[in-house]
């Protein structure tokens, strides 16, 4: 591989250098480069391959947005789950997965006209048989004291996904009921999940269309060739098909959550384009550069040499984001272990696609990997010249520009202190969505707290004394009778309204005393606990997940650069990004910063999942450019033993592939950032800001700085170390 020619003059090798490669014959290609060896020589074979599998899989994609289930976020083993299965099976599914359906009018519902819609919302329910059965609205409890307002409880007889399912097919007939000054709602938890589910799906395609363009666009010009462009959305589109597929016949074995989907195609789009920059650049750098030597131009051997170097990089890269995302799975909610699984089994077939399908289609190209090149064009690739003076620069100078990035980096890292969370509100749904009109009517006619009604279950022969004790209760607006389970379970059900809105984090207190004072054999349930749980669950396992992620990303690290030193700090230097971009996202959506440019308004707090999972997703993308760097510098290191070649090399021959691979992820998550729902907006502005901050200032600055201040140390390995750990050279021949 070529370097800058500032890079090259050696008078003598440092004392404690690698020796250098004996002259003779090329090397044999290692694993990796066989393996694209044998790939550029069985193209036929390859290509078939994976014509069957996107083929195959690709078939049961379009069944994703239907297979897929709906709910799920939930906080396994807890309290408010047990209560919902039990009123399940006990209490004619008068569960918190019930369908509430609302009928509201501008004259009492005892006037024929309400009677018929409520009878006609009756038996569309009563017919879905998903349902258990249809309560008649009851005086004192589902009948507002003015008499205009009436709900219906159709009972939950399946599980929650299929009752999110119930929802999608009963919320637009019961809806088409209203008129002449009647209104009917379906709303209740499935519902909301039904609505929050469909929406943030439209908004999430939408946005996935929007990036599409300017995708294209960013990597033409990175390129400078449409041919060489196309070759990250091959991979894409590959790792699509087979993963969208692959979740649908998964979702037969145990349920998938529809999110899986979503995150798993920006997933597969952001590190198709990462992975596939990566190779295209190191493949045309290495036509080049044997061109420029006199060496063969044989495209099997460039593809050798680029999967021998960059290819290692990408296979280290892939696993690094597998164990990142695989510390979700820590955390005992379905939604979030499915989500998580999704994304893997997205980077899985994206990165096989990179070790095989790519090296096939680029040995098959050879020099027309730059047909269709823009004007002036430079199709070589074997260096920036940009990126090694901003490397001699930072060599120059590394405090003076180390000290900045830091000190930018801690300023919007310094927020991250005040940050709270909490589970999404009503208003996470657009205005005009079934569950959110119908709990705006419900609480208009029942009281702020009444979408958030509290299930307490409690044996039988205590039920007065709970309901006693929750009559007296602070917090608590309202206590209808016990009812006692009709299958002779020996269990009473007593339903009690707090004096706030599901969100208010007062209830969250209320929940706390009750669970104190009442009977230990005693539980409290409901749809606003349930996240209330889950909440609790994220916030006690987000220090773990944490750990975890940091603690398997540096084993990583050093088991390939076989260096403690600069494994820490390149783990380490990914916090900075990452607390940086939640600092960003306290201030915009906690305190409402330019919530009116972005169109939304703010809840007071960020979701409750995104410490968890963002995490996860940003400390993945932070170590993926981590590797490119590194492994970069280390082949660098390998071949001349001296500190300043490998990071001015480094920064010379893959900072524009961070910087472009970058700018593309960039532009993707910042059009989740302009969908209508909170949610993507969070996603977006949060992966965004981390991705720009990470590439700008840690792996374009700080990172280098750190490789200039440790000098040799970073790439020194213990002697006890030498011993265990397996060497992975990242230079070629």
């Amino acid at each position: 591989m070529n370097r800058p020619a500032a890079l090259t003059d050696h008078s003598a090798a440092p004392p404690d250098s690698p020796p250098a490669p004996p002259a003779g014959p090329p090397a044999r290609p290692g694993l990796l480069g066989r393996l694209g060896v044998w790939s550029v020589r069985h193209f036929k074979a390859v290509l078939a391959g994976w014509l069957v599998i996107v083929a195959g899989l690709g078939a049961f994609a379009p069944q994703a947005t239907t297979a897929l289930s709906g709910a799920g976020w939930q906080a396994n083993g807890s309290d408010s789950v047990q209560v919902r299965q039990l009123a399940q099976r006990h209490f004619a599914g008068n569960a918190s997965s019930a369908l509430q359906i609302v009928v509201s009018a501008d004259r009492p519902v005892s006037d024929p006209a309400v009677q018929r819609v409520l009878g006609a919302a009756g038996a569309l329910a009563a017919a879905d048989p998903r349902v258990s059965e249809v309560v008649a609205p009851q005086p004192g409890a589902t009948l507002s004291e003015d008499g205009r307002t009436a709900i219906l409880l159709a009972g939950a007889k399946a599980d929650p996904d299929e009752m999110v399912r119930a929802a999608d097919d009963l919320k637009g007939p019961l809806a088409a009921l209203s008129g002449d000054g009647i209104e009917v709602h379906a709303t209740g938890a499935s519902v909301l999940w039904s609505d929050f589910n469909t929406a943030n799906h439209d908004a999430m395609m939408k946005s996935e269309i929007m990036s599409w363009p300017v995708t294209l666009a960013i990597l033409v010009l990175a390129f400078g060739s449409l041919v060489a462009a196309g070759l990250p959305l091959l991979l894409t589109l590959a790792g699509l098909a087979a993963s969208a597929g692959s979740l649908v016949l998964i979702s037969h074995l145990f349920p998938v959550s529809v999110w899986a989907m979503n995150f798993a195609m920006m997933f597969a789009l952001a590190l198709g384009i990462d992975y596939a920059l990566f190779l295209v650049v190191r493949f045309r750098a290495a036509r080049a550069g044997r061109a420029a030597t006199g060496g063969s131009r044989d495209s099997a051997a460039a593809v050798a040499e680029t999967m021998d170097t960059a290819g290692k990089a990408v296979l280290l890269s892939g696993a690094t984001v597998l164990v990142s995302l695989s510390a979700v799975l820590l955390v005992p909610a379905p939604a979030f272990r499915s989500m998580a699984g999704g994304i893997m089994l997205a980077v899985l077939f994206v990165l096989a696609a990179t070790l095989t399908l790519l090296p096939a289609v680029l040995g098959r190209l050879g020099h027309r990997v730059d047909a269709v090149a823009l004007p002036r064009a430079k199709s070589g690739g074997t260096g920036s010249a940009r990126f090694a003076a901003w490397g001699e620069r930072l060599w120059a100078h590394p405090v003076r520009y180390g000290a900045v990035a830091l000190a930018v980096l801690l300023a919007l890292a310094a927020p991250v202190i005040g940050l709270r969370t909490a589970m999404p509100s009503i208003t996470v749904v657009p205005g005009d969505d079934s569950s959110r009109a119908g709990y705006a009517a419900v609480q208009r006619a029942f009281g702020p707290g009444a979408p958030g009604t509290l299930q307490i279950l409690t044996p039988t022969g205590q039920a007065e004394a709970v309901g006693a004790r929750l009559a007296g209760t602070q917090g608590i607006a309202g206590v209808l009778p016990a009812q006692a389970a009709a299958d002779g379970s020996g269990w009473s059900m007593i339903q009690a309204v707090p004096t706030v809105d599901p969100s208010d984090p007062e209830l969250g207190r209320t929940v706390d005393t009750l669970r104190a004072e009442l009977p230990a054999d005693t539980l409290v349930g409901g749809a606003a606990v349930e996240n209330l749980d889950l909440q609790h669950l994220l916030t006690e396992r987000t220090p773990l997940v944490i750990g975890v992620v940091m603690v398997l990303g540096f084993l990583l690290l050093l088991v390939a650069l076989r260096a403690p030193l600069i494994s820490a700090l390149g783990t380490l230097a990914s916090l900075l990004s990452t607390g940086a971009a939640f600092g960003v996202a306290r201030l915009v959506f906690q305190d409402g910063h330019g919530a009116g440019l972005l169109g939304f308004r703010s809840q007071g707090f960020l979701d409750g999942w995104a410490p968890v999972f963002f995490f996860a997703m940003i400390f993945a993308i932070a170590m993926d450019y981590t590797v490119f760097l590194l492994a970069s510098a280390k082949e660098h290191y390998e071949r001349s033993g001296d500190p300043r070649e490998a990071m001015v090399g480094a920064l010379a021959h893959s900072g524009r592939v961070v910087l472009s691979a970058a700018a593309v992820m960039v532009a993707v998550f910042f059009t989740f950032a302009l969908s209508g729902p909170l949610p993507p907006k969070e996603m977006g502005v949060v992966l965004g800001v981390a991705v720009m901050l990470d590439a700008a200032l840690v792996r374009l600055v700080l990172l280098p700085v750190l490789l200039r201040l440790t000098g040799r140390a970073a790439w020194h390995t213990p002697a006890r170390l030498d011993k265990v750990l397996p060497r992975i050279p990242f230079s070629h021949g």
